[in-house]
């Protein structure tokens, strides 16, 4: 289940603490899960989003 509480923490610590495991969130990430706690789009909408884009490396 996802957490619907207020979209709000340390976006660069996520980034670093990511990198170390080897990947990556970008600015596009971080806007499109915004859009998803700011209630501009619901779970179905967030989950073809992610499986329409593009892989990033």
């Amino acid at each position: 289940m996802y957490n619907e509480e207020i979209f709000n923490f340390n976006i660069e610590n996520i980034q670093n603490d990511l990198a170390i495991e080897g990947m990556a969130i970008t600015q596009n990430d971080v806007d499109m899960f915004r859009r998803f706690a700011d209630g501009e789009m619901e779970m179905p909408q967030l989950i073809q989003m992610i499986k329409d884009k593009p892989l990033e490396y």
